[in-house]
């Protein structure tokens, strides 16, 4: 069995782990990562770019190295290598927890229970909750669904083909380090920077493939190409852009607009302005579009590690 192979065994079997078992409650190998990271940065923090991309090559690069090491030394053992890949894989992808939080969420509006949507939504994304009403939310937590389709499972996996075990673990050091000083804060804006330029670069193949993806397996594939060509450029995150517009195209719902982040609004554009306005069981939908975006990532993502090892072997024997 090659590489190839202990690739797709275990990336498949990471994501059934993923599927049956969830994120662990305890012992999570991002929250130990993310507990790191913040020991690091209070040693290295200072209001400097160069200090913070400090932090990002320590943080990431120490993340990249214990993985590299460790695949390194399985790597005689096939069975302990697609072992390894499978804990790698469940570690770093988040697609059950995402659907679990999104559904509980849309089960407190179906009950009418605004209050604790609320209480639940800053377990999916950052946004000021007490200033959303009950369709605010649910525009929420559809546009977390799609973001965090890409960020929580299609890039991970996206990355996993191309380098393996380290190619995982890099991907989810990086983008959790976005998720704790990339943002634009008055303490992060300058020490943050690196670490959301890199998740910018890191990010770039995964979201492109999950708003490909989207579209192909949504409802409206026209309208999610539409969607994206029109509006993705629109939005300030160039990788939330074309995710969060297939996604939108395809669902047929208008998404962006205005949102509230710590106490700062901001105006974000509309999405698929064509579209109605997001509705609860529209929670449930973006559900389903993610699931069969994963499972398609997986497959496609199986294939072209396959097809680019082959051309290079055909490379080398030509």
């Amino acid at each position: 069995m090659g590489a190839d192979r202990v690739f797709a065994y275990g990336a498949a079997a990471g994501l059934l782990g993923d599927l049956l078992l969830g994120d662990p409650r305890r012992g999570h190998p991002v929250a130990a990562f993310g507990r790191a990271a913040a020991a690091v940065e209070r040693v290295l923090w200072r209001d400097h770019r160069g200090w913070g991309a400090l932090h990002t090559a320590v943080c990431a690069g120490g993340a990249v190295t214990a993985a590299a090491l460790a695949a390194s030394a399985v790597r005689p053992s096939r069975t302990a290598a697609t072992a390894l890949t499978a804990a790698a894989t469940w570690a770093v992808v988040g697609g059950t927890s995402l659907a679990r939080e999104a559904g509980a969420i849309g089960r407190a509006l179906e009950a009418g229970d605004v209050e604790a949507a609320r209480a639940r939504l800053p377990h999916l994304c950052g946004r000021d909750p007490q200033a959303l009403d009950a369709d605010g939310i649910a525009r929420a937590v559809v546009e977390s669904v799609a973001e965090n389709t890409s960020d929580a499972v299609v890039g991970a996996l996206a990355w996993g083909a191309v380098a393996g075990v380290p190619g995982l673990v890099g991907f989810r050091a990086v983008n959790t380090l976005d998720a704790m000083v990339g943002h634009k804060s008055p303490r992060y804006r300058r020490y943050g920077w690196a670490s959301a330029r890199l998740d910018d670069v890191a990010g770039w193949p995964g979201a492109r493939l999950t708003a490909v993806l989207a579209a192909a397996a949504g409802p409206d594939p026209r309208g999610a190409v539409r969607a994206w060509r029109a509006d993705a450029a629109k939005h300030p995150s160039p990788n939330a852009g074309p995710v969060e517009a297939s996604f939108a195209g395809a669902l047929g719902v208008r998404l962006g607009g205005t949102l509230s982040y710590g106490g700062r609004v901001e105006h974000r554009p509309v999405l698929n302005a064509a579209g109605r306005a997001v509705r609860t069981d529209d929670i449930e939908r973006a559900v389903r579009l993610s699931r069969r975006v994963s499972g398609l990532a997986l497959g496609i993502t199986v294939a072209g590690r396959l097809a680019a090892r082959r051309l290079l072997a055909k490379g080398r024997t030509s």
